[in-house]
């Protein structure tokens, strides 16, 4: 596949401000010029654009926020405008928009500033409808005047997965699961067969520190569910670590246990944080079908050992173009959202579309068959690292420029996919 970058604010934050960068002191007139200038060069030297996070969900590897979590509204708009003297690039950034009117206010001052196109992170949120409604309403307001602003949706609710071969599972700062977690597969699961192991390891369940890795996630049983064969992305509540615990007369704890015990203890649970505030995908539908939105936020790179969302296209076909019980959406839709809005999105034009002269980037599916299997972990990254992949059935040929790389979901040894320079526009004529 093609390979594209951002200009990231962290790095440049850091590259140019040093210490006072990270400590997220605020940026001096200087400093603003000097992160403008080299955005602008890498924007110049093919970077799509430049990218900015103001979530308190990134964190340095100290557990420490991004250098950019805080960065003032003056370094943001400087940053943007200096992109914006190219004439080329986008602008993305992610918020946790607990001030809306005052983050989307810093959306307006970007595009306003730069004359380029924005997109930003927007899902539902557990703190109810009215958040992502908020929002859609600024975006409205924004087009209405005349701003390419743009939100990048989740198709699913953003999770986390867990398990005993993953970063996260319930028990990871109980004091007897410390035992043996760092022992091998075997010897992990001869303890987890043993009763008085595993009784003594349920005794001491509970009353964990919340500010810990994992937060309080790790221990959200009520909406903890265990991933199958067919995973299921819009569970039913009924089928959830607690709601089996109550009719089973047993604690969520051992459920858990239980559950990661399968499969030689490799099996894996899932723990939705947003797409999900009422237990279902109606919020999410809300998203994927306004007309200044696309989907997106499919992370397949990051967060190895815990989010595995590469299958997202895979969701938006399967679950909303065939499989859901109610308000699917049409096929059609879905594509064009999928391919010609995204490539628009990132200044991509030459692809997206089927037509002469346009890059053939083709997947042909069987959509009867297309279905994502349960995640796994492999052991493949360097010294062996590693990540979490979920494969999918229905996948009869990809094409990247006009050249097949894989073949019923087996790769073909071709590989053309290059590296991204900057936009790429449509054919002429077209």
């Amino acid at each position: 596949m093609d390979i594209a970058a951002q200009v990231p604010h962290a790095a440049l934050r850091l590259h140019v401000m040093g210490e006072r960068g990270a400590k997220g002191e605020d940026a001096l007139p200087d400093d603003i010029a000097q992160m403008g200038q080299l955005a602008a060069e890498g924007v110049d030297a093919g970077f799509l654009g430049f990218t900015t996070s103001r979530t308190q969900n990134h964190k340095t590897s100290l557990g420490e926020p991004t250098p950019t979590l805080t960065a003032a509204r003056e370094e943001l708009v400087g940053i943007a405008e200096a992109v914006g003297s190219t004439g080329k690039g986008v602008l993305q950034l992610v918020s946790d928009f607990f001030d809306i009117d005052g983050e989307f206010g810093i959306v307006r001052a970007m595009t306003k500033a730069s004359g380029r196109p924005i997109s930003f992170t927007l899902v539902e949120s557990p703190r109810g409808y009215d958040y992502h409604r908020a929002i859609l309403g600024h975006i409205d307001s924004a087009r209405a005047d005349g701003l390419a602003v743009t939100g990048q949706t989740a198709v699913r609710p953003i999770g986390v997965l867990l398990g005993f071969e993953c970063t996260l599972n319930p028990f990871l700062v109980n004091p007897v699961y410390r035992e043996i977690a760092n022992l091998s597969r075997d010897e992990r699961n001869a303890a987890l067969r043993d009763p008085a192991w595993r009784r003594r390891l349920l005794d001491a369940a509970g009353g964990r520190d919340r500010r810990s890795v994992g937060g309080r996630l790790i221990e959200r049983y009520d909406i903890m569910f265990p991933l199958g064969p067919s995973p299921n992305y819009e569970p039913d509540l009924a089928d959830s670590v607690s709601a089996i615990a109550e009719r089973e007369g047993r604690s969520p704890a051992e459920v858990a246990l239980d559950a990661m015990s399968e499969n030689n203890g490799t099996a894996m649970m899932w723990v939705p944080f947003s797409n999900f505030a009422r237990g279902n995908l109606d919020g999410t539908r809300e998203l994927l079908t306004h007309p200044y939105t696309v989907p997106a936020l499919s992370d397949g790179g990051a967060h190895v050992g815990t989010i595995c969302d590469g299958s997202f296209p895979t969701t938006l076909l399967q679950h909303w173009g065939r499989d859901r019980a109610h308000d699917r959406i049409d096929v059609e839709f879905l594509i064009q959202r999928q391919c010609r809005d995204t490539a628009r999105l990132v200044g991509l034009d030459d692809r997206g579309v089927i037509a002469p002269g346009y890059r053939a980037d083709l997947n042909v599916i069987d959509f009867d068959r297309l279905r994502v299997h349960q995640p796994e972990l492999l052991y493949d990254l360097p010294a062996g690292g590693r990540r979490i992949v979920q494969r999918a059935d229905g996948y009869v040929h990809t094409f990247v420029a006009g050249i097949e790389t894989y073949a019923e979901g087996e790769a073909t040894g071709e590989l053309p996919g290059r590296l991204i320079r900057g936009a790429q526009p449509a054919p002429i004529g077209n």
